[in-house]
């Protein structure tokens, strides 16, 4: 059923409205006096004030007499708008009148010896719905065909193709005079609309045309081929046997100079054929299109039909052979390309190419050493750590390459790289026992220029629990000894801060240099009382460097590795001397680091919680317990090898999932899809593409059907608009796409009366924006129709969308009537997505992001594993904390949660509930979450969501 707001409309025009539009009579009065400036003024209002909803039909006389025999070109372009949106028919369907005029006027207009008047006009009727209008002007638009300028033959084409297909009875043998006029014509662009034209009405004649061309495709203009390879994907997917026909042609088009021909090409040639030269040929030309392309959107949208090649397992191994030339790839600048390019190459990496694969690698680290610090540069050094890492544990032969060279890594500024390859050595010296004493010779080497103090503190932990023999524990020591610098600690710090020298100092002398004051005269400066101080705060050795700015977890952790040492020192030597010796010094250490942070020379004091960690250390050397010896010699690497064991069976379900995924079965017994009668979701690889992409572009992103029940059905998301006893029955589908929203109104007229000048109105709140107004329309008794009505999205909260329907009832003389309408509430939850990210990254935004909305727990849930489940499913967001953490019964439990939004929005949640063992089982948990995002409107619209799901819907069905 066609209604008002199904219209034909091609022109988008953008209305100011800060001005007040002027009234029908001052129109019609500067259209008939004023001079060629206010009459293009006046037509431009009037043409605003239509796509507004006015009618004003007695302006259409003084338009026909006074503007349309204007030869005035700015005139002529807004005729052309303007009778592409005015109404052309009588309510009852009849064609007005001075349409008659209109069309003997077009007629002369195709007839022009100026081409752009003509090629306009042709475009302009490409948009016309009445045949009525079209029929006395196809003798004209034949004789367009002949025109000696290419812009009126191939507006021409573009005319017919569109009269032909709406209207295939005017001129009845298109196809045949296109094809004629084909195979005279030489402009590429005349050329491809003709084309183009047969393909979608007489493939056989474009078959035809294309069979005697087929040598000579490689000389034709981008646009034609293009449609070239469109005519050819068509055909080959209704008739496969025709394939063999045309794939040589494919393979041509694979070397155009056109990228956008090359592209289309090698799309086509892997949905024809799945021989290995064709996939090779393919993937070939996708990575030299990413090399060669300098706009970084087309490199991500061609890498990721690189990455959707590899999904195929059949695709995967023709890949495996070209992950060198994927490689070429990081010569890119953009951080996210890379990341895609790393990832595709980890994944299609095999044992034949880890080797080159390494030493490529190897290359890009070196170059990321030599150019200058940015932003992107560290986080692109840490992208490379990240993939080397994952090299050696897919393939552990090629650690003992790899860690030599990450380990000059650990004295980088980047705080973020260095980090990722101390979790890569702490992996790699618990998994490869013979890699070793290779990671403990060169961790020693480089522990003395490490710059970070997380760095150092876990280089210390690693130090402290893999260093067994004498030696290593000897070399260790002498380490922390130079890196704490002269001890006692406080003593030392002291006599510097009161400013005496050591013999070392007083060797140099008390030098002094002359400064010339603004008088003139000379000044001495001791270089003994004013650099010194400079230079021994510059000179401090780097762990008393961290004591000394408050640091005394580091000193905590040093007391830990102190302890180790220590108890296997005594483990491993004989010598009674050397044993208590060692013992001494370790906590003459521990207590000098207790006695600074008491002292209060440094920046802060040190806590509680440090104190007793010290005290706990000096207490079991003091002692020597055999449980205590246990779990500082044993239990920290037990602990250490069951969260690597779990983290390597976490990603082997992941890997398992994405193979068995991978896996495709076909059974002789399958059914055949039918794409009318089936949904989007169910129609396989078979379904045509380029209707498909079509389909996606136009509707949204197609998902995966899985729930047959109503929620997941498009009834869930109509709402009702206005009740069952109002004149006007209004209820609205909602379909989100991810920019937009598409409210889909149905509005029933259930009254006797006929309702003139029906129209929705709607407004917005929230960061929500109405693109067009609806056209207003006229409905029958009992009559109805459909309404759409386009909502621009900008950011991730929540909005609502209000209104009301105006109309007017036939013959009636009172005012308009209002049915004012429920409130459309948007949900956050259609814009946010599961998503992952580590727990430094996490932590780095939580830090970051400055909004914080702080929900308190209300629920009527018992269980705090019930009441977490309960929550990622309302907030449709993922818990990053493993299940083994969260496993148990404590009484306690805190987790991170983490969304993206469809706008690259990140919103992080960290659950903190609990449920005392002295509650009675019935009892609520209590507790809070705490919600951090970059936006306020997200930090708060997600803290509304979770305070309206919170509880549990507990009733039954009624």
């Amino acid at each position: 059923m066609t209604t008002a707001s199904e219209q034909p409309c091609y022109t988008l025009i953008n209305m100011s409205m800060d001005s007040e539009p002027p009234n029908e009579m001052q129109l019609k009065n500067d259209i008939e006096n004023g001079d060629a400036k206010t009459k293009t003024t006046a037509l431009k209002n009037l043409i605003y004030m239509i796509l507004n909803g006015e009618k004003m039909p007695s302006l259409l006389m003084p338009v026909i007499r006074f503007l349309l025999p204007m030869q005035d070109h700015t005139v002529k372009k807004l005729l052309l708008i303007f009778w592409e949106i005015v109404p052309k028919t009588h309510p009852d369907g009849k064609l007005l009148q001075e349409m008659i005029l209109v069309c003997d006027a077009y007629r002369k207009d195709l007839q022009h010896p100026n081409e752009f008047i003509r090629g306009s006009t042709l475009r302009f009727l490409c948009k016309l719905k009445e045949p009525e209008l079209l029929e006395p002007l196809m003798p004209a638009i034949r004789a367009c065909l002949e025109h000696r300028h290419s812009y009126v033959r191939r507006n021409a084409v573009m005319a017919i193709f569109t009269i032909f297909k709406n209207f295939d009875q005017l001129i009845p043998d298109a196809p045949e005079l296109i094809h004629t006029f084909l195979e005279g014509e030489q402009d590429a662009s005349c050329k491809r609309n003709a084309f183009m034209m047969l393909i979608h009405v007489d493939q056989e004649r474009a078959l035809e045309y294309l069979s005697t061309c087929i040598d000579q495709i490689n000389t034709f203009g981008d646009i034609l081929q293009l449609v070239i390879v469109e005519l050819v994907y068509k055909v080959c997917h209704v008739n496969p046997s025709e394939r063999a026909r045309f794939i040589r042609c494919i393979y041509n088009l694979l070397q155009s100079s056109s990228p956008a021909v090359r592209y289309e090409a090698a799309g086509t040639l892997v949905t024809l054929s799945s021989a290995p030269t064709a996939i090779k040929a393919a993937a070939s030309c996708y990575i030299e299109l990413i090399i060669k392309e300098s706009d970084n959107n087309v490199k991500l949208i061609v890498l990721d039909r690189l990455i959707g090649l590899k999904e195929d397992p059949t695709h995967e191994k023709v890949l495996q052979d070209l992950v060198m030339d994927i490689l070429r790839v990081l010569s890119a600048s953009d951080l996210e390309v890379r990341r895609k390019t790393l990832d595709l190459a980890m994944d299609l990496v095999t044992s034949r190419n880890v080797g080159e694969m390494v030493l490529v690698l190897k290359k890009e680290v070196t170059k990321t050493e030599n150019a200058g610090e940015h932003e992107d540069t560290g986080k692109y050094r840490q992208l490379l750590v990240r993939t080397l890492h994952a090299c050696s544990v897919k393939f552990p032969d090629m650690a003992a390459q790899v860690i030599p060279l990450l380990m000059e890594f650990l004295s980088d500024t980047n705080e973020l790289a260095a980090m990722d390859v101390l979790v890569f050595v702490r992996e790699a010296i618990q998994r490869f026992e013979q890699l070793k004493p290779i990671i403990i010779e060169k961790l020693l080497e480089v522990f003395p220029t490490i710059k970070a103090v997380k760095i150092h503190r876990a280089a210390l932990w690693i130090l402290g629990e893999y260093c067994t023999t004498i030696d290593n524990i000897q070399s260790l020591m002498n380490e922390v000894r130079s890196s704490l610098g002269e001890i006692p600690i406080v003593d030392d710090e002291t006599r510097k801060a009161k400013g005496e020298v050591t013999e070392d100092d007083t060797m140099q002398g008390p030098s002094s240099q002359r400064l010339v004051t603004e008088m003139g005269t000379y000044a001495t400066q001791s270089a003994l009382s004013s650099a010194k101080p400079k230079k021994s705060e510059e000179n401090r050795p780097p762990l008393r460097g961290f004591l000394m700015e408050g640091d005394f977890f580091s000193g905590a952790c040093l007391a830990t590795v102190l302890t180790k040492l220590a108890l296997r020192y005594v483990e491993i030597t004989e010598d009674q001397k050397k044993r208590n010796a060692f013992l001494a010094e370790a906590m003459l250490i521990m207590a000098t680091i207790l006695h600074l942070g008491k002292s209060g020379l440094a920046t802060k004091n040190i806590t509680d919680d440090d104190v007793d960690r010290i005290a706990t250390c000096v207490k079991v050397l003091a002692e020597r317990h055999s449980i205590m010896s246990e779990i500082f010699s044993n239990g920290c690497r037990s602990s250490l090898h069951a969260m690597l064991l779990a983290k390597q069976a976490e990603e082997k379900e992941v890997h398992k999932d994405l193979f068995e995924k991978k896996v495709i079965s076909v059974q002789a017994d399958d059914p055949i899809n039918f794409m009318q009668l089936l949904a989007t979701a169910d129609s396989g690889s078979t379904e045509d593409q380029l209707t498909l992409s079509l389909t996606l572009a136009t509707m949204g992103t197609a998902t995966k059907k899985e729930h047959t029940d109503i929620s997941s059905s498009k009834l869930s998301k109509v709402t009702q608009l206005t009740g069952f006893s109002d004149p006007v029955y209004a209820e609205a589908y909602i379909n989100i796409n991810q920019y937009d929203i598409v409210l889909d109104v149905l509005i029933v007229n259930q009254t006797s009366d006929t309702l003139q000048n029906c129209s929705l109105e709607l407004a917005t709140l929230g960061d929500l924006k109405l693109v067009e107004k609806p056209q207003p329309m006229t409905l029958a008794p009992h009559d109805f129709c459909n309404i759409k009505a386009n909502v621009k999205v900008a950011s991730t909260e929540n909005g609502i969308i209000f209104g009301n329907i105006v109309y007017d009832v036939s013959g009636a003389a009172n005012d308009r009537s209002v049915v004012v309408l429920n409130d459309i509430h948007i949900d956050i939850m259609d814009y946010i997505i599961p998503a992952s990210c580590t727990d430094a990254e996490f932590r780095s935004m939580w830090a970051e992001f400055e909004w914080e909305n702080k929900v308190t727990v209300n629920t009527n849930i018992h269980e705090l594993h019930a009441y977490l489940k309960h929550i990622l499913q309302a907030t449709n967001m993922r818990c990053l904390t493993p299940e083994k953490a969260l496993s148990g019964e404590c009484g306690f439990m805190a987790a991170n949660l983490y969304a993206r939004s469809i706008f690259g929005e990140d919103a992080l949640a960290n659950v903190s509930v609990e449920k005392p063992a002295s509650a009675a089982p019935d009892a609520p948990v209590t507790g809070h979450i705490r919600i951090r995002a970059k936006s306020q409107g997200m930090a708060l619209s997600l803290g509304d969501k979770i305070n309206v799901s919170q509880k549990k819907d507990t009733s039954g069905p009624k």
